[in-house]
């Protein structure tokens, strides 16, 4: 099987989603580094618009389909639909459709809600021209309100996985966003379940395999990271 080719950067938690898939489902990859702008190996540069036209990471090209995938939920949907077929992230044939709606609703929680008032956190924590603490207080409240919601629907595994059947691929949806907590500047100490799955994903080995490779990356490249 040909390599599935990855393209991303590492300064954000898309790509970093879809590379846990891609590890999850063993499946062969290359990564392909591209960086923030229109420069040469830029996500605005002509080059990458062809993959690309909405210039943002990841996106993933299939040499054995000729697929191109972009947005980090059509990519890993594609990545289940075509290569998991032993259901390993993703709802089986015995799977209720009360099981394939929650895994369609977290998943669409995390990025349609969660992953975006993170993001806007962090903007306003890190890179805002000014300081804006009314923007800061509000996405404070809004991550929040998140971490609250979520803490409920990990006391339903016990804090083992987002879904009760286990790890699954909206543990991967979630885990990139989530570990920004600290560079996000907020106090997740009182959430006992986030913390017991944050401890558990983090010792996943494809986790650790995923950070090494991204901390080589950064050095090679002089990045400081999160």
């Amino acid at each position: 099987m040909k390599p599935l080719i990855l393209h991303g950067h590492h300064t954000g938690p898309n790509p970093y989603k879809v590379q846990l898939v891609l590890e999850n489902l063993h499946l062969p990859y290359e990564y392909k580094l591209w960086v923030l702008g229109d420069g040469k190996k830029g996500v605005k540069s002509a080059e990458f618009l062809q993959i690309n036209e909405n210039g943002r990471v990841p996106a993933l090209e299939d040499p054995k389909t000729g697929v191109v995938s972009w947005e980090s939920q059509a990519v890993i949907n594609y990545l289940l639909r075509v290569y998991d077929k032993s259901h390993t992230l993703s709802p089986g044939p015995e799977a209720s459709e009360q099981d394939r709606v929650d895994y369609d609703k977290w998943t669409a929680f995390l990025t349609t809600t969660f992953g975006p008032m993170m993001g806007q956190r962090n903007w306003y924590v890190h890179y805002n021209a000014t300081d804006n603490q009314d923007a800061r207080k509000r996405y404070e409240e809004q991550c929040l309100r998140c971490f609250d919601v979520l803490e409920g629907q990990l006391a339903k595994s016990d804090g083992k996985s987002i879904l009760p059947g286990g790890f699954s691929a909206v543990d991967c949806h979630f885990w990139p966003w989530l570990r920004q907590h600290e560079y996000a500047q907020l106090d997740v100490s009182k959430y006992k379940l986030f913390q017991k799955w944050f401890k558990s994903i983090g010792e996943r080995p494809e986790v650790k395999k995923i950070d090494a490779f991204i901390a080589k990356e950064k050095e090679a490249q002089g990045i400081n990271s999160m």
